[in-house]
């Protein structure tokens, strides 16, 4: 799919992206959390993915389908593909595996640091919300069924490997950075510190999430190409959700 065009008439303010960056996550998070109060039948990750699949993702697919109908004149997903350009997949896949590499570089190093960094602050929220809350509490999850276990690894994978990671860069690296275009080179910088902060429910690891998607979202800006960081972000996501399956697994 391409579409190349001149998007500087179609810019919206950075006030209205921050608006449509945090209204869909904050609906999703306080659902999330209020739901998880009221009922805790099934593990915690497994209701915040099913709450993504009814909630965050619809609404951001559907802002990109009717800015598609007002740019473009039909619903699509063009205006996440604004100024696209065509790449050969080995590139794509050479700029990904590279980024991939750069941010395991960042979570061996700049991850660690943020941790330590706030390790106060993890500790008081600890304190305060359910142990329901915690997805590396693996020995709580263990309690549910295994039948359940299962379909929350399957959940996990489809939506946290493939779906979210797709959606949320048409979201943002495609439809919104093109958005703030009139920012230039700065406009990936803007887009990746809000797509770290859009995290609300992984409030605590926003300096690795900069450093580390960073790279990723200026080469997709720099080479016109969104499916390097679409590959990226699912390769990244992709390992998080394998050492997942094998902390559950694992007895």
């Amino acid at each position: 799919m391409e579409t190349s065009v001149n998007n500087k008439n179609n810019n919206l303010s950075l006030m209205k992206v921050i608006f449509l960056v945090f209204i869909p996550t904050t609906v999703l998070t306080v659902s999330y959390i209020i739901l998880g109060y009221v009922y805790q039948g099934i593990p915690s990750i497994l209701l915040f993915f099913l709450l993504v699949m009814l909630i965050l993702l619809p609404i951001e697919l559907a802002i990109i389908l009717r800015a598609s109908k007002k740019e473009f004149g039909n619903y699509s997903l063009k205006s996440a593909f604004v100024n696209h350009e065509k790449l050969s997949w080995k590139k794509i896949f050479g700029y990904a595996v590279l980024l991939f590499t750069f941010a395991g570089i960042m979570s061996g190093t700049i991850a660690i640091f943020e941790n330590w960094l706030t390790a106060p602050i993890s500790s008081k929220l600890s304190e305060i919300m359910p142990e329901y809350f915690d997805w590396n509490n693996i020995e709580y999850l263990r309690q549910y069924p295994k039948d359940i276990l299962i379909l929350t690894c399957i959940v996990f994978g489809i939506f946290n490997v493939l779906i979210g990671p797709i959606v949320e860069e048409l979201y943002f690296r495609g439809y919104l950075t093109s958005k703030l275009s009139r920012f230039e080179k700065y406009s990936p910088v803007i887009i990746t510190i809000l797509f770290s902060l859009y995290h609300l429910w992984l409030p605590l690891q926003n300096i690795f999430r900069i450093f580390g998607f960073l790279p990723a979202a200026y080469a997709a800006w720099k080479e016109k190409n969104i499916y390097i960081s679409i590959v990226f972000h699912c390769l990244c996501n992709l390992i998080s959700t394998v050492v997942f399956f094998v902390s559950v697994f694992m007895y």
